[in-house]
């Protein structure tokens, strides 16, 4: 059954709590933070204080998606809010190896991403660096955008990648999941979908939203 991660980022933020709740209570397996500098990404967002408050409002896991220039600056403060996960961009270090190894060594997961204009052969040495990739399906920085179909092509490489050599890695899409994309994403190989429109701007509301999500999961 494929991993469903709503995204706080189309959330209404001045009911938080009662939005985190309302997404776990209908089967969230857990929450993402969305974290933006406006200097890697074209968009400021929440940072760790943001975490710190989901972290009160919920026992699911947190993932802290870091779209920021500089992570190993910052990275400390996101392990002290509470995040379970921590994504960092290859993109934004010269080599993520140390940065992911020392997050596992503080006993929580490293994820690491790629953005639609990176290659998935960025991949190819890290396989054993991280409990989890992230294929962005959009280009990072704002929420509501459509599914880039040829990002696609990339989730099925590297899960064929991750198979060849035996590797249990998960792997997570972002961008312009809905119940019509999250089936076909599946079928490319991801196994965790992160969601934040189709979740938070569901006209029946989060609850809805994640169950209209689950189901066309099958």
């Amino acid at each position: 059954m494929a991993i469903l991660v709503p995204s706080i980022l189309s959330a209404d933020f001045t009911k938080l709590g009662a939005e985190v709740a309302a997404a776990a209570s209908a089967g969230a397996d857990r929450i993402q933070v969305d974290v933006m500098d406006g200097h890697f990404v074209p968009n400021i967002s929440i940072g760790s204080l943001g975490v710190a408050a989901v972290r009160r409002a919920t026992n699911l896991p947190i993932e802290a998606h870091l779209m920021i220039t500089d992570p190993a600056r910052y990275v400390d403060d996101f392990l002290r809010a509470g995040a379970d996960i921590i994504i960092i961009h290859w993109e934004t270090v010269e080599d993520p190896h140390e940065l992911l190894a020392y997050i596992r060594k503080n006993g929580k997961k490293a994820g690491l991403a790629i953005s639609p204009d990176t290659p998935v052969a960025a991949f190819s040495d890290l396989l054993l660096a991280a409990d989890m990739f992230l294929v962005m399906t959009v280009h990072p920085g704002f929420g509501g955008q459509e599914l880039i179909p040829e990002t696609l092509g990339k989730v099925t490489k590297l899960r064929s990648m991750l198979n060849a050599n035996a590797v249990l890695a998960d792997i997570e899409v972002d961008g312009g999941i809905s119940a019509l994309t999250a089936p076909v994403a599946i079928a490319a190989g991801a196994n965790v979908l992160v969601a934040g429109s189709a979740v938070y701007s569901h006209p029946d509301g989060a609850a809805a939203g994640m169950k209209h999500l689950r189901a066309a999961c099958g």
